[in-house]
């Protein structure tokens, strides 16, 4: 038996095993507690467990509902797709409709996802808003539309109501008419200026610069460059380290923003701002669209396929 207060969820790292599960929870193992760093055991199973080990939990914790930076575990399950969790956290007696995360309960954020019938509605006026609901048909359109991007080394930003010629000449840039894009594709190191040339491209509600070998497209020159009036999503594929980027508005850079996950959304996140990290989740290009309200029809902006080239000039461009 494990010593009152000892930490022994370290060594669970498939918590779809049931039997590791049972075999710590039998050694003492506190189930309230104890996941390294912010997880309670229940969220950590309902995020990436199995119905067996969220069943085997939820039937040892003290409150089924407890909360973990302002969300219980059910939230959690929605958040990330498991119905099969969360249907054996309800069954479990966890609330659907617990009021958490700006008035998304688990059971409003499920009705933006792929099984908005997981739970009955307790009221008609339960439901989406028209914004939340034109903002899940979007994404519903936009991501399919953008398709399976391969998009490691890519930078892009996506300004809206800003045109191609405007961007342009905020960045000060030239046409780029003597280089070998394609050869930029197949071995851009080759190239010394490779780094200062991006594609911009029209697109409904703005415009997107894209480069697809490298991260200036994302460099805080050129979006504060280009975000003066208006708003500016940003966002590098590093092949080292994941998406990320920032939002930049008014020509300043104000926020950050990282892969969304269920634990990277702020307990006092605004609405729309949990609602587009739901719908967007491992889409991040769709995400900087989405962000600044470009309709793409395709893909052709962000991989440069239908993009004018440009040359910038020499500057630092990461001031």
């Amino acid at each position: 038996m494990a010593a009152t207060g000892d930490v022994r969820w370290w060594g669970i790292n498939d918590w779809t095993d049931l039997d590791l599960v049972r075999a710590e929870l039998s050694a003492g193992t506190d189930p309230n507690s104890g996941v390294p760093v912010f997880e309670k055991p229940l969220h950590a199973a309902a995020d990436r467990g199995s119905p067996e080990v969220v069943t085997e939990l939820a039937m040892r914790v003290d409150d089924v509902d407890a909360e973990n930076q302002g969300r219980t575990a059910l939230w959690m399950a929605v958040f990330e797709n498991r119905a099969d969790n969360a249907r054996a956290l309800v069954s479990a007696g966890a609330d659907p409709w617990r009021p958490m995360m700006a008035g998304w309960s688990p059971g409003r954020l499920s009705l933006a996802g792929p099984s908005p019938d997981l739970f009955p509605l307790p009221s008609p006026d339960a439901g989406l808003s028209e914004a939340e609901a034109a903002a899940v048909a979007e994404a519903r359109r936009l991501i399919p539309a953008l398709g399976d991007l391969h998009h490691d080394g890519l930078s892009l930003a996506c300004v809206a109501d800003v045109s191609a010629t405007e961007a342009t000449a905020r960045l000060e840039a030239a046409p780029a008419d003597d280089v070998d894009v394609e050869a930029l594709y197949e071995a851009w190191w080759n190239n010394p200026d490779a780094d200062l040339i991006i594609g911009i491209t029209d697109v409904p509600g703005g415009c997107v610069i894209t480069q697809p070998w490298g991260n200036t497209a994302s460099t805080p020159g050129v979006v504060k460059r280009v975000s003066p009036g208006t708003v500016c999503y940003d966002m590098y594929a590093n092949p080292k380290g994941g998406s990320g980027g920032c939002v930049a508005r008014e020509g300043a850079v104000i926020t950050s923003w990282e892969p969304h996950s269920a634990y990277t959304i702020p307990p006092d996140a605004l609405a729309e701002k949990i609602l587009a990290a739901y719908l967007y989740r491992g889409h991040p290009v769709a995400f900087c669209c989405a962000g600044a309200g470009l309709r793409l029809a395709h893909a052709g902006p962000i991989i440069g396929s239908s993009a004018t080239w440009l040359r910038l000039p020499r500057r630092d461009w990461w001031t």
